[in-house]
């Protein structure tokens, strides 16, 4: 092995924890808030055409967050197990995991195709019989669908960077598509520079071509800096043993994503009963939480890695720095949220094009469901920490209970109100479990993993 292979290696092992933390999750830290800025943008252009078509895009949701589920789950379970590998010097099987990791991708990408093909249309008559909103919702969701290989690309070929450290690499590959998204949408959806104005579906076009350029960027990027990982792919056969410990830290995250998924469906249906506005709202909230959560999702990226391979090296020290430095960006960060959605909701709101009856229900709506912010930012660090060192289920008990078992049901009794600015304060009270369920997970893995890892500092 090389001079510079160990280098690289002993990097998430020697620098300093505060600066190795950040100078891996910065990058992607910039790299997400821009992504989250394309996502924004992209519903403010679509909310020009009208509001039935930002209600398709706001729809879409359930969909699309089981896609990006099933690439970051799968991606956290490949980076979890390359991050260990190379702590432990073992580079054969820091090589199968990512080989059998882009085979997963293709099957991922196989699998979405069908769901674009079969179930959009399906899909978007199970939540509303207004046939513009169905009509725009088939061609964004059909076309998002069918073309997701450059997503699943660029999910398996940035974690690849993220897990030798190499997060500056992926800024660059997931900020090229978001500009990229940026450049085309009002290209796309408005027809400009001699391009047919597309509408709904110039925009999903915009967002999958950003994705297929910045997968390819991925690609070539892996090939030609990533020289830790030799990524065999003549003579590949699947490795169901490699598979299996990709998929026993990766499907309790898809799980624990796709069950946002299902609470986003179940919400839109509550919500649905109330007014199409209401469901937009909560759309439109979706797309501006990600400004706050986007940055802590990044930050997390950049700590899995790290404590994985500290775990794997048996440090125990610097995965405790880790994991409390994380912990007191994350709060800080949604303290930041929290202020900012208490005090310019009309604003945020106003850049979607927001009409009266939109105002009058998302003015409270941000400011009760932000309340949750304040608790959230330890529940997504606690989640990621048990994803790291190979306990999953923890996130997946988490997420079940947070989700499933609290936020729909009273989302539900609180509908029965007739009232929906009720309906919202669901997401605080389940927010409130998810902190008492995290905090006894995070000192049950402290008593049982942590505290046995080997004792150098």
């Amino acid at each position: 092995m090389d001079v510079h292979k160990v280098t690289q290696e002993n990097k998430m092992g020697v620098m300093p924890v505060n600066r190795l933390l950040i100078n891996m999750s910065l990058p992607m830290m910039i790299s997400m808030l821009v992504q989250a800025l394309y996502n924004i943008v992209d519903s403010i252009f679509v909310s020009r055409i009208n509001e039935n078509a930002l209600t398709a895009v706001s729809l879409a949701f359930p969909i699309q967050s089981l896609m990006i589920a099933v690439g970051t789950g799968t991606g956290v379970g490949i980076n979890a197990l390359l991050s260990r590998s190379l702590g432990e010097k073992d580079t054969e099987r820091a090589n199968k995991a990512a080989a059998n990791g882009v085979f997963l991708s293709l099957m991922s990408y196989a699998l979405f195709l069908l769901v674009g093909i079969f179930v959009t249309g399906p899909f978007y008559l199970s939540q509303t019989r207004d046939e513009q909103i169905v009509g725009f919702g088939r061609q964004y969701l059909t076309i998002v669908c069918c073309c997701s290989f450059g997503m699943y690309m660029q999910f398996v070929f940035e974690r690849l960077l993220q897990s030798t450290g190499k997060t500056f690499y992926t800024m660059i590959t997931q900020g090229l598509g978001a500009v990229i998204n940026i450049i085309l949408d009002p290209i796309f959806i408005f027809g400009y520079f001699g391009i047919p104005r597309m509408g709904v579906a110039g925009a999903a076009l915009a967002t999958v071509a950003g994705q297929i350029v910045a997968g390819t960027a991925a690609v070539i990027i892996n090939q030609k800096k990533n020289t830790e990982i030799t990524l065999q792919i003549r003579g590949f056969r699947p490795d169901r043993e490699i598979i299996g410990q990709i998929y026993k830290v990766g499907v309790p995250s898809i799980i624990m994503q796709s069950i946002g998924s299902v609470m986003t469906y179940g919400m839109n249906r509550i919500l649905l009963a109330f007014t199409a506005t209401a469901a937009t709202v909560f759309g439109v909230y979706f797309k501006l939480q990600s400004f706050v959560f986007m940055p802590v999702f990044g930050l997390n990226n950049g700590m899995v890695p790290i404590v994985a391979y500290n775990f794997g090296a048996g440090k125990r020290g610097r995965l405790i720095q880790t994991v409390k430095y994380s912990i007191t960006y994350a709060v800080s960060l949604m303290v930041v949220g929290f202020a900012v959605f208490q005090l310019l909701p009309a604003q945020l709101l106003s850049m979607f094009d927001a009409s009266e009856t939109m105002l009058s229900l998302g003015i409270p709506a941000l400011r009760i469901i932000s309340v949750s912010f304040l608790l959230a930012g330890f529940c997504i660090v606690c989640g990621s920490v048990f994803q790291a060192l190979g306990n999953g289920m923890y996130s997946l008990a988490v997420s079940v209970a947070r989700q499933l078992v609290v936020l729909l049901p009273v989302a539900y009794l609180l509908s029965l109100t007739g009232n929906v600015n009720y309906v919202w304060w669901a997401f605080p009270i389940a927010e409130l479990m998810s902190l008492a369920v995290s905090v006894f997970f995070l000192l049950r893995i402290n008593r049982n993993v942590i505290r046995h890892v080997g004792g150098e500092q």
